[in-house]
């Protein structure tokens, strides 16, 4: 018997039976093979996710990879069989930022799989096929599950648009600032710093391409042109802004508490430094995320240190919770 998690509440859930949902016209079904488990599920068990952004009650998930098992009316039956990521963003495709390309602020509202709508905490997961990005037949599924948060960064990737022989630097060490530096080691800089939090992130920012390693606290250089932050620390973004040369490119993806300590205008205009910022993944963030994963320059699998069951689900919150050194990114296994 098939089964998924469901939040009934802040901090009540149940593993219930799951029965798969046939899909409708333009719709597949996917066989989940693994979902990440990220902050933000956590903040949905707990109850303190924004209002307006959850829906209760909800299966959670939107980190997954699976195989096409059906499709619906209207779409390709080439798809069944084929190894799949998916975005979460349900847009509306008709509203003027949709028609930009930038779905993740569609104006028809948010809806978001594993949020608002049901997600990968399941043996299945049924969703508009026009989400789902195609993976190579040999991909690695585990590893796969993990191209949702690589979407976020490839969009601050994106935006950043380092070139060849540029200095650059990442601030964070956690899942974002790892994938960080890998999408920056892909466009050969001169030097690539990460600045972190913790010594013991050292090795493994190196073995992804750093090309040095500082602590936080520790003197740091202002001489890079492009710094993407992936901390969401309360100072991280003066961090990141103080590590510029005048004329920096800066891109924040964290997302602090409330009270963080802002940038400040008078060195933006100064140091004439471009601010560009990140939420979510629009398509074209999915697609290089996945291009890369699939010529093997984006390697997610040494990220994860835990795999559990699907009724291991209340010890993925409190790992995901912990903090701890040994923690890093938690997968669920229907």
């Amino acid at each position: 018997m098939s089964s998924q998690v469901v939040v009934e509440a802040p901090g009540a859930h149940r593993i219930v039976p799951h029965e798969p949902r046939e899909p409708g016209p333009g719709e597949a079904l996917v066989a989940v093979h693994a979902v990440g488990v990220c902050g933000s599920d956590r903040e949905v068990y707990r109850g303190n996710r924004p209002q307006g952004y959850v829906r209760y009650p909800l299966t959670p998930g939107h980190e997954w990879s699976g195989t096409v098992r059906a499709a619906g009316a209207g779409v390709p039956q080439a798809l069944v069989g084929r190894r799949v990521v998916g975005e979460g963003f349900r847009n509306c495709q008709v509203c003027e930022r949709c028609h930009a390309g930038e779905t993740t602020l569609c104006g028809a509202g948010y809806e978001e799989t594993g949020f608002t709508q049901p997600g990968a905490m399941a043996a299945t997961l049924t969703l508009p096929a026009r989400l789902l990005h195609v993976l190579p037949d040999d991909a690695d599924l585990t590893a796969a599950a993990l191209l949702e948060p690589a979407a976020c960064v490839a969009a601050a990737a994106l935006k950043a648009a380092a070139r060849p022989g540029e200095r650059v630097a990442v601030v964070g060490t956690g899942t974002l600032g790892m994938f960080a530096v890998q999408f920056l080691k892909a466009v050969s800089p001169a030097e690539l710093l990460v600045v972190g939090a913790r010594r013991d992130r050292e090795a493994l920012s190196r073995r992804f391409g750093a090309t040095g390693y500082r602590l936080g606290d520790e003197p740091l250089p202002d001489r890079f042109d492009v710094v993407i932050e992936a901390a969401g620390s309360a100072s991280a973004a003066r961090t990141a802004a103080a590590l510029l040369r005048r004329g920096g490119r800066l891109v924040l993806t964290g997302i602090p508490a409330p009270g963080a300590d802002g940038l400040d205008p008078t060195d933006l205009v100064v140091r004439q430094l471009e601010v560009h910022t990140v939420f979510g993944a629009p398509p074209d963030a999915w697609a290089h995320a996945v291009r890369m994963f699939g010529a093997g320059l984006l390697d997610p699998l040494p990220l994860v240190t835990h795999e559990l069951p699907l009724t291991g689900f209340p010890q993925a919150m409190e790992l995901v919770g912990s903090g701890g050194p040994a923690v890093g990114k938690v997968l669920l296994r229907p």
